[in-house]
């Protein structure tokens, strides 16, 4: 039976975890004109989610995995002109709309995710380096994505050519996706007035990163914490939560400490229900060396010490959950694809694949060795797709 036939894709969606995967996709619009159609469209897309998330690292890679395993796939699919080459592969996920792709993986993340209430979604770019091409005059592409932090499940992303147009796809991001009771963590480029009200008209609560960006935010918020420090100002609202690690040849003592807004604080009309205000002060040790600094925040959270450190360190979860593995296991700063929307496609498979491993509980191991695993073994990877 065909997966192009409408009795089976009634019958692989019925059999699908639910959510299903395929029926978010099933309304994709095809970039190519008819004539050009020799591969279906769900065909190259399955082909490639079933490469990437077996180890397939680049177009070639995923031809290779389908001409090695065309035999399983045409249990699923028609492949009435056999297995693409990788230029194909490459034309159509160069074409393809990368919006409507990305509507498409928000639709299953939606359904896939729990409500959002308590959860704590950190937003983050991430820069493919190799995707840089000068000839061209094309910057490298940078990924802004949403990750949610207990679920380890990307929630959405938005590209852009360039770090500094994280500010205008931010606010793009927080449209895709559903804030309410969330609580939304972005660092310094992210530290905005109107991203902050964006979030609070989402019904979610935010803790941003504030640095030099914002005239003179940082420098009034640290002025506080001086007279704190200097014993001018109270410190009978100041809440604290302490943590200290060690393991590997290091040690990491963190300090957190948050403050109600204080009644005069210049900054407290222009940012949407600003409450409290927080340092965060480390001391670590790498090596022989001994390091400090200290960094400061904002949030529409109540001050209290151990709900905004759970939220910082939430965020540091985008950083190793997400962007390291797709730098170590993905290759995706060494990926040097450029035509059209490739990159940003491939970049969106790639995060699809990581949220499907994360929400794995039938496989051992790293990122890494549930891949090798879902390559070695076809029950394997048929278990992660739920079919």
């Amino acid at each position: 039976m065909s997966l192009n036939s409408p009795l089976a894709w009634s019958l692989i969606m019925a059999a699908l975890t639910s959510p299903s995967l395929c029926a978010h996709f099933a309304d994709l619009p095809d970039p190519r004109i008819d004539r050009t159609r020799r591969h279906h469209l769900l065909d190259i897309i399955f082909i490639t989610l079933c490469a990437v998330l077996c180890g397939a690292n680049d177009l070639v890679a995923i031809e290779k995995f389908g001409r090695t395993k065309r035999r399983w796939l045409a249990k699923y699919l028609e492949l009435p002109h056999g297995i693409p080459v990788h230029d194909t592969f490459g034309r159509v996920l160069a074409a393809l709309d990368p919006e409507a792709f990305v509507e498409c993986f928000v639709s299953w993340v939606q359904a896939l995710a729990q409500t959002t209430k308590g959860q704590f979604i950190g937003i983050d770019g991430k820069t493919a380096r190799a995707t840089l091409d000068q000839a061209k005059g094309q910057g490298p592409l940078h990924v802004v994505s949403a990750w949610a932090c207990h679920n380890r499940l990307v929630l959405g992303q938005v590209a852009v050519e360039e770090k500094s147009n994280e500010i205008t796809a931010i606010p793009k991001l927080l449209a895709m996706l559903d804030l309410a009771g969330a609580i939304v963590t972005i660092d310094a480029m992210g530290c905005q007035k109107d991203i902050a009200a964006k979030i609070r008209a989402g019904g979610a609560d935010y803790v941003l990163t504030v640095k030099a960006n914002q005239e003179t935010l940082e420098q009034d918020i640290r002025a506080v914490f001086d007279r704190l420090d200097e014993g001018t100002r109270s410190r009978s609202c100041l809440s604290v939560f302490q943590t200290k690690e060690a393991g590997h040849g290091r040690e990491d003592y963190r300090r957190y400490e948050a403050l109600p807004l204080p009644r005069r604080f210049a900054h407290k009309e222009v940012w949407q229900d600003l409450r409290s205000i927080c340092r965060v002060i480390r001391v670590y040790k790498e090596g022989d060396k001994d390091l400090s600094e200290v960094r400061y925040f904002i949030s529409s959270l109540p001050p209290v010490a151990t709900e905004l450190a759970a939220a910082i360190r939430g965020h540091w979860g985008i950083e190793n959950g997400l962007h390291w593995v797709l730098d170590m296991y993905f290759g995706e700063d060494r990926s040097r694809a450029r035509l059209g929307h490739v990159a940003e496609n491939l970049a969106l498979l790639r995060r699809w694949v990581v949220s499907l491993l994360r929400q794995d509980t039938t496989l051992q191991g790293s990122i890494e060795k549930k891949r090798l695993q879902a390559g070695w073994d076809e029950d394997n990877l048929e278990r992660l797709l739920g079919l």
